[in-house]
């Protein structure tokens, strides 16, 4: 499932909900944005949570937590977090395939704070509560705003994960910011030269914007959206759910919300049209 949050449409994710369950995969991996978030305030991060595993609990089968920019945008959404949901990033192996769920928020913790206050002064100004131009904000020209960022401790974290199960027959490597697109060792590329030679696909949301391209002889695949803001003048911001089944090599097919129905013909019911 794909960005949730940057503008919610009300209905779109419970409807897909809905749709996996009768596609009945053997459980589903996000690619972050799951709350709209932002704040400090604790109770108001508890109600955001709440709403979305109240949607969420709905599946019939596993649900694999990963973050945003919109879940992890301060030291409290942080430690919220680690509360509810335990490490930012992590792995697991399921039939020798292994995946490893990235955190691309993951700054120093006085970057993170700069960052956050950037962004925050920044939707002041979207929203008009404040003067401005949005593109000439400071959180505007933050490369981390696209490309997200990595720390040497979660680098260090997949190499050992890496060193833990050589013979993996495929690795999915999951993240909310692409951040493969950054330069330098806060980027992807210090993991891309751990992984080598080895099977690998990258998977992230984030643009609201689906593509796809090869890199290292590899899938780099940006999702689109399952409920998040789109882009009325782009063509390839639709709400969609990805199928992943491991042949020899995964074979992904990504479904159009609006091309799953029921045997009725019928979409789910949602609060907004699917587009």
């Amino acid at each position: 499932m794909s960005d949730l949050n940057g503008g919610e449409r009300e209905g779109v994710y419970s409807a897909a909900v809905v749709q996996l369950n009768r596609l009945d995969p053997t459980f589903v991996l996000s690619v972050g944005d799951l709350i709209d978030g932002g704040t400090e305030d604790s109770l108001q991060l508890a109600t955001e949570w709440d709403s979305f595993e109240t949607r969420i609990k709905n599946l019939n089968m596993p649900f694999f937590h990963l973050g945003g920019n919109h879940d992890l945008t301060n030291p409290t959404m942080r430690t919220f977090w680690k509360q509810r949901f335990g490490p930012r990033y992590y792995h697991f192996l399921y039939k020798n395939v292994l995946f490893l769920m990235m955190d691309s928020e993951d700054y120093e913790e006085e970057r993170m704070l700069e960052i956050y206050k950037a962004r925050a002064e920044a939707l002041k100004v979207i929203n008009g509560e404040v003067n401005g131009i949005y593109e000439e904000t400071d959180y505007y020209g933050m490369q981390e705003r696209k490309v997200g960022g990595m720390g040497s401790e979660q680098l260090s974290y997949f190499k050992q994960v890496l060193e833990r199960y050589p013979n993996a027959a495929w690795i999915f490597v999951l993240m909310h910011k692409p951040l493969w697109q950054r330069d330098g060792d806060k980027g992807l590329k210090p993991l891309e030269d751990l992984l080598g030679n080895r099977p690998y696909t990258v998977i992230n949301g984030h643009i609201h914007s689906f593509s796809h391209q090869i890199r290292n002889n590899r899938d780099y695949i940006i999702l689109g959206t399952t409920g998040g803001s789109q882009n009325a003048q782009d063509s390839m911001a639709f709400d969609h759910i990805s199928l992943v089944r491991m042949a020899k090599e995964p074979i992904v097919t990504h479904l159009k919300m609006n091309g799953i129905l029921d045997k009725k013909g019928e979409l789910p019911p949602t609060g907004e049209l699917i587009h």
